[in-house]
């Protein structure tokens, strides 16, 4: 199975970037080939809202930037990782740009290859996960049609018995 995964953290070493290496390790010792992508190290621009891609551009953004990569991989992946902190009750700004980015690719319809999608959060608070899941199950289980590979929320410091959780589910796929 060929895995993207967006982390939308800037932090290398934090909570988010822990779970990130968890599923990893899980999927991979699977077989599976995963693909990160720390969307806070990359360039990529929010939406223009120009319409391009659903008319001269055929499916392609009219902007060039590190979204390229981020489009190359999403042709050929089975399933979707969106990973983040939680910003004023919802995604980091640089993962947003990247779904926002997403409506030249995935719209009207996802690739058929793509069929999973799971999500990596992390928080201060418990409390803080609706805008994310908002956007989760609206726009990828219910509008894409995604099967629900997990959804996974680490209030405060990520503990043990959920990195083992995600490296399970990683190595379960």
């Amino acid at each position: 199975m060929e895995i993207l995964v967006l982390n939308g953290s800037p932090r290398p070493r934090g909570n988010t970037a822990q779970m990130v290496a968890a599923f990893r390790e899980g999927a991979e010792s699977a077989g599976h080939a995963v693909h990160v992508v720390d969307v806070c190290r990359k360039q990529i621009k929010g939406c223009l809202a120009c319409e391009y891609c659903h008319g001269k551009g055929r499916g392609e953004c009219v902007q060039k930037d590190d979204m390229q990569e981020v489009y190359d991989l999403l042709k050929t992946a089975n399933m979707l990782v969106i990973a983040s902190p939680i910003y004023y009750h919802g995604l980091t700004g640089q993962v947003k740009c990247v779904i926002d980015r997403f409506y030249s690719a995935l719209y009207p319809k996802a690739p058929a290859s793509l069929q999973k999608v799971a999500m990596f959060l992390s928080s201060g608070d418990a409390n803080q996960y609706v805008g994310a899941w908002f956007s989760f199950d609206g726009d990828f289980l219910g509008y894409l049609g995604l099967e629900n590979a997990g959804f996974y929320a680490a209030p405060g410091s990520v503990d043990a018995g959920t990195l083992e959780e995600i490296r399970r589910m990683g190595a379960e796929l």
